[in-house]
């Protein structure tokens, strides 16, 4: 039986075959032989490798990785690897590169300490890791501005992406404080709850909104029981808490939780943590921002808004509006309403128009709802209201004008008496019990624009079945028909009026709407209202020949 060719009874020397210079080459060297025997190494790879000797078995000596590429590259076809093996020795990353000796078919592996290179290549995958998350972060919590469903994303990810666990905190309401806990690969939970914020190490100075506390100052075994979530194994190892700043005002913090069979949070994670808190603490302060507004405009909204009608001291009112975006909730186009508490009284209803549309009009229309409310112990005087209205527009920083249409209603005698006054507005239309449809001959100046107002007032009575129609000229001058450029128009307002003599007010009004929404198919339009003023007819309501009629008491022979 031969011996092993590279034992340590037996070391060659390998200049011979490698040449004398390669013992001072800055890379580690080893000379393997054929069999896996080490046959000699450089000054380098002694100091890597402190224990190995001339002679020794490579797979001894070397990690594994290096042993096996030593096997494959003498056992292939043509005796080179495609590629470089990779691996660690001591912590630190080497590529083995393999050569061929000139004599004695030994190998020659020069390590080339890679290590550089790898950490260079982790950090970049971990930076671009961590970019992936807070843009996936940024896009889940932007796409919400539903508060609690922010807060309760912002912990999730939180826990799935930084920690084992995350609870979100609330600022305060009072002495409670509104909690999201998630856990890893659970469920979350939202609890309302009274704290002290002074149990958790920087919590409280982070709800302020001042720096965080860093992680090597936070004791994980004084956690309180309160910020522990359920599904949480075991007690705590490493603790993050991190403020989440908001627009002005703190938006609350972030505690993050890893069990102590988890590595602790290291300085980068840390960092990390905070830029996530700083994406977090936007979303939130953009949602509650958002709430807040939407409640105020709400409220805003509610006086903007036209009011409801119904019928007052034995008359009926309807109206109706549509703004020129439907989106939009509130135009240049009003109606406003002011029921008499006496049936001896007069009740006041005013239909308008503002020069303009959507939010900066439907203000003016605000404005002018207001004023006019004040100025209701006057109201048995229109002129009087239009001059006082007029000067109170022109007092304003508003450059806008309105015209508008004043209606003084009271029942008496079975019989609906009307004062009405326009102020540069189109004529109201009365429709008879007969089918006829009359224009009042009421006429002026618009308000807002010149010194003085000029107005007539015109009186007029409504028999039981009879509407009297105000409307404005986003009605009449909607663009539409066959061509689709042609105005609606007065006349064809009158004929389809002719055809609702008799009908209810809202359904005078309906019809009116419809067929402006018919007329106007899919194009665009102005602001558009109607208010409609009737006389009840008792009795039940048919319908002939499309027009509604009443039955008409039996005369005696």
């Amino acid at each position: 039986m031969c011996a092993f060719r590279g034992s340590p009874t037996s070391p060659r020397d390998a200049a011979a075959s490698v040449g004398a210079t390669w013992g001072d080459a800055p890379y580690p060297v080893l000379v393997v032989d054929h069999h896996g025997g080490l046959v000699q190494i450089n000054q380098a790879a002694r100091s890597l490798l402190p224990d190995a000797v001339d002679g020794d078995r490579l797979r001894d000596v070397v990690p594994p990785w290096l042993s096996d590429a030593h096997r494959r590259h003498v056992q292939g076809p043509d005796g080179t690897p495609s590629v470089p093996s990779t691996g660690t020795i001591d912590e630190r990353v080497f590529e083995a590169h393999p050569s061929a000796a000139s004599t004695g078919g030994d190998v020659v592996w020069w390590l080339v300490d890679d290590t550089d290179r790898a950490l260079a290549e982790q950090a970049l995958y971990r930076a671009r890791e961590r970019t992936n998350v807070l843009a996936e972060v940024s896009s889940s919590l932007l796409s919400t501005l539903n508060v609690p469903r922010c807060m309760e994303l912002a912990a999730s990810l939180a826990a799935e992406h930084l920690a084992e666990a995350a609870v979100l905190v609330s600022p305060p309401h009072g002495r409670r404080h509104t909690l999201n806990y998630a856990v890893r690969g659970g469920t979350g939970a939202q609890q309302t709850r009274q704290i002290d914020p002074r149990g958790v190490p920087g919590l409280s100075e982070a709800l302020q909104g001042f720096p965080p506390v860093p992680v090597r100052w936070i004791n994980p075994d004084d956690m309180p029981d309160w910020l522990l979530p359920d599904g949480f194994c075991g007690a705590a190892g490493s603790v993050i808490v991190a403020p989440l700043p908001g627009h002005g005002v703190p938006a609350g913090a972030l505690v993050l939780l890893r069990s102590g069979s988890e590595k602790s949070f290291s300085e980068g994670e840390e960092i990390f943590a905070r830029l996530f808190a700083a994406r977090a603490g936007a979303a939130l302060s953009a949602a509650r921002l958002y709430t807040e507004q939407t409640a105020i405009t709400a409220t805003l909204m509610r006086e903007l808004l036209p009011p409801a009608l119904h019928r007052v001291n034995g008359v009926e009112y309807a109206a109706g509006y549509r703004p020129a975006k439907d989106h939009e909730r509130v135009g240049g186009d009003f109606y406003d309403f002011h029921p008499a508490t006496d049936p001896t009284q007069e009740t006041l209803v005013v239909l308008g128009d503002v020069a303009g549309k959507g939010l900066d009009a439907a203000v003016l229309t605000g404005k002018i709802r207001n004023t006019l409310h004040a100025l209701l112990p006057l109201a048995a005087d229109h002129r009087k209201v239009l001059d006082l209205l007029n000067g109170a527009l022109l007092s304003s920083h508003h450059t806008r004008f309105a015209t508008l249409v004043l209606a003084s209603v009271r029942r008496r005698a079975g019989r609906v008496h009307l004062r009405l006054t326009s102020a540069g507005h189109l004529p109201p239309l009365v429709v008879r019990d007969d089918g006829r449809v009359e224009q009042v001959p009421t006429q002026g100046s618009l308000v807002g624009a010149l010194p003085t107002v000029t107005a007539r007032t015109v009186e007029t009575t409504l028999g039981p079945g009879e509407t009297c129609l105000l409307y404005t000229d986003g009605i009449t001058e909607a663009r539409g028909g066959p061509l689709g450029e042609e105005f609606l128009g007065e006349p064809r307002l009158k004929r389809v009026l002719a055809e609702c003599a008799g009908m209810p007010a809202e359904a005078v009004v309906e019809r009116v709407q419809m067929l402006a929404s018919q007329w106007l198919g899919e194009g665009r339009h102005d602001d558009m209202a109607a208010l409609a003023i009737s006389a009840p007819k008792s009795g039940p309501l048919t319908v002939v020949g499309g027009n509604a009629r009443h039955p008409q008491p039996r005369r005696s022979r």
